[in-house]
């Protein structure tokens, strides 16, 4: 009778662990696909800044030179390899902002025809990069804390999954669109 509770007892532990076992498995891989859909919500709205900026220097509604440092900040962010993609997404950062801080820039941008509307899209992508670096670098740090724990370690339950990156780049808004 007692080897018998003793066999029941290890085997409804057995079926726990890998219960448990099975559950953290399952919450490290709904974690990745997690990562996945925000890189790939990441790099759409880098994509997209990158394009109403280079709309936005085609537009002649700029001075020359201002266009010029536009049209490449943005070129380069959208041909950056990999490694470099955080410091050309970092300059064309910088570059707007260098653009749009410039004396009046929001009020002889808008009176021109076309303008306005090109602003209002440019808002919105800078304000959708941000969201979507920061909901990036959330789902990366949850991602690395799940991969962290002994468990997983121990079981290697991400498999050969690399280690997830944060994505840094220098995203601040111009300060005319943090202020509005």
């Amino acid at each position: 009778m007692s080897t018998t509770i003793i066999v029941l007892i290890v085997g409804i532990v057995m079926v726990l662990a890998a219960v448990y076992v099975s559950w953290r498995a399952g919450r490290l891989d709904r974690l990745h696909i997690r990562l996945e859909l925000a890189r790939e919500a990441l790099d759409v709205a880098l994509v997209r800044r990158a394009a109403v900026v280079l709309e936005l220097a085609g537009s002649r509604l700029l001075d020359p030179a201002t266009s010029l440092v536009l049209a490449a900040a943005a070129h380069e962010a959208r041909t950056a390899g990999p490694d470099e993609r955080e410091h050309a997404e970092s300059d064309l950062s910088r570059a707007l902002r260098a653009a749009i801080d410039q004396d009046r820039f929001r009020e002889r941008l808008s009176e021109s025809l076309g303008g306005r509307a090109l602003l209002e899209e440019l808002d919105a992508a800078v304000a959708k990069v941000v969201y979507a670096r920061r909901f990036f670098n959330n789902a990366v740090g949850v991602t690395r804390t799940a991969q962290h724990r002994w468990l997983a370690r121990t079981l290697r339950l991400a498999g050969r999954t690399e280690f997830p990156e944060f994505f840094e780049i220098d995203d601040n808004p111009p300060e005319t669109m943090a202020t509005e």
